[in-house]
C-alpha cells in the first residue's frame, strides 16, 4: 500500500482567511490537499497559503492550528475555487494560477500518525461482494439545524434513520454498495461521516468518488475536513 501520493486534478481544498480582528475582512486564502493510502485512507497534508503582502507560503502550522485552535478555526471558510478565484483577483487583481501551479507551492508536509485499518464487527462481506469497508471522515465546525434539514432533504434520509445519525442517505455506484451516515463524535471534534462499502473487483474509483462527494457535500456546509480513518 503506497502512502504520500496527492491525487491527481481537480481535487484541491479552497479556504478563505478573514482577520483576527472579527470584522470578517478577507486577509487571503489557504490552499489544502490530503495525501493518502491507496485505501484512501489519509497519510497526511499539504497546504499553502497566500495574502497580498507575503504572497505564497507554505506552514503545516497554520493547517495545525486550522484544526485544534478554535479561535484559528473560527477564521476560515471552506469555498470552491470559483470563489477563490473571485478574491485572489479582488485582493491582487491576477489570476489564480492552475491547480498544477499552487501544488508547487506545497513545502511544508504535514504527516499524520498512521494504523492499520480497526477491526470493529464482522468484516465478512455478504455473498456477491468481495469486500466490506467501513470509513470515517472527521470534520471540524459545526452544522445549523437548517443545514442538517437540507442534507436530510438531499440524501433523502428516512425518518427515524440509524439512531444517533442526524442524516444519512445510500447509493449504488458501479455495482458497489455505499450507505452512510453523520452523526456528532467527540467532544472537540464536530462531526463524523460514517460510510460503510459493499464491494465488488475494481471498486477503487468508486470510493474515491464517493468519498470524495460526501466529504465536497460537507465542505460546502461549511465543515472542515480533518482525516479519514478505517474501522475495517
Amino acid at each position: 500500500m503506497s502512502t504520500d501520493r496527492p491525487r491527481s486534478g481537480p481535487s484541491l481544498d479552497y479556504h478563505l482567511v478573514r482577520s483576527a480582528q472579527g470584522d470578517h475582512e478577507v486577509e487571503g486564502i489557504l490552499v489544502e490537499e490530503f495525501t493518502r493510502h491507496d485505501d484512501f485512507t489519509t497519510t497526511g497534508l499539504h497546504s499553502a497559503g497566500w495574502t497580498p503582502t507575503a504572497g505564497w507560503w507554505s506552514s503545516a502550522s497554520l493547517s495545525r492550528g486550522l484544526r485544534t485552535d478554535p479561535a484559528v478555526l473560527a477564521r476560515v471558510v471552506p469555498i470552491a475555487r470559483a470563489e477563490a478565484v473571485a478574491a485572489y483577483r479582488r485582493l491582487a487583481g491576477g489570476h489564480l494560477p492552475p491547480e498544477t501551479v499552487l501544488r508547487t507551492h506545497f513545502r511544508d508536509h504535514q504527516a499524520f500518525a498512521t494504523a492499520p485499518p480497526l477491526r470493529l464487527g464482522p468484516t465478512q462481506p455478504p455473498e456477491g461482494f468481495h469486500e466490506r469497508r467501513v470509513y470515517r471522515v472527521l470534520f471540524a465546525k459545526d452544522l445549523r439545524p437548517d443545514q442538517v434539514a437540507t442534507l436530510r432533504t438531499v440524501w433523502r434520509t428516512p425518518d427515524g434513520g440509524t439512531a444517533g445519525s442526524a442524516a444519512g442517505g445510500h447509493h449504488e455506484r458501479g455495482g458497489h454498495q455505499f450507505v452512510w451516515d453523520l452523526r456528532r463524535v467527540g467532544h472537540t471534534v464536530a462531526w463524523g461521516l460514517d460510510v460503510t462499502v459493499l464491494m465488488r473487483t475494481g471498486a477503487a474509483e468508486a470510493v474515491r468518488s464517493t468519498l470524495t462527494d460526501l466529504t465536497n457535500l460537507l465542505r460546502q456546509h461549511g465543515l472542515i475536513a480533518l482525516t479519514t480513518e478505517r474501522f475495517c
